[in-house]
């Protein structure tokens, strides 16, 4: 059973910061990728940013600059560092894991943590 729970979202006005955090749980033997989605009302999930176990990682145009995406492999854990939040960034952000579990590889997602930017 492997458990994947965000923290850190609320309620910010225009140009501050958030840092969301992910800790993954569970029977894990390894972790490759992890990533950040958000979905806003009525729209689609989105990729915002993802990371590799090497620590390479890729963004949304939108948030380049902006968001900085980390992890602790030790703690099993992925961070989102969010500046100059815009009211655009508002929306249910959710972590998602690429996760090994004896011989098999499987993707896992969290509950989400709500973030929402006032103007």
């Amino acid at each position: 059973q492997v458990q994947l729970v965000e923290s850190g979202g609320g309620l910010v006005q225009a140009g501050g910061s958030l840092r969301l955090s992910c800790a993954a749980s569970g029977s894990i033997f390894s972790i490759n990728a992890m990533a950040w989605y958000r979905q806003a009302p009525g729209k689609q999930r989105e990729l915002v940013a993802g990371i590799t176990s090497g620590g390479s990682t890729n963004y949304a145009d939108s948030v380049k600059g902006r968001f900085t995406i980390s992890r602790d492999n030790a703690k099993n854990t992925a961070y989102l560092q969010m500046n100059s939040l815009k009211p655009e960034d508002t929306g249910v952000y959710y972590c998602n894991a690429n996760i090994e579990i004896a011989t098999m590889w499987e993707y896992y997602w969290g509950q989400g943590t709500q973030v929402t930017v006032s103007s």
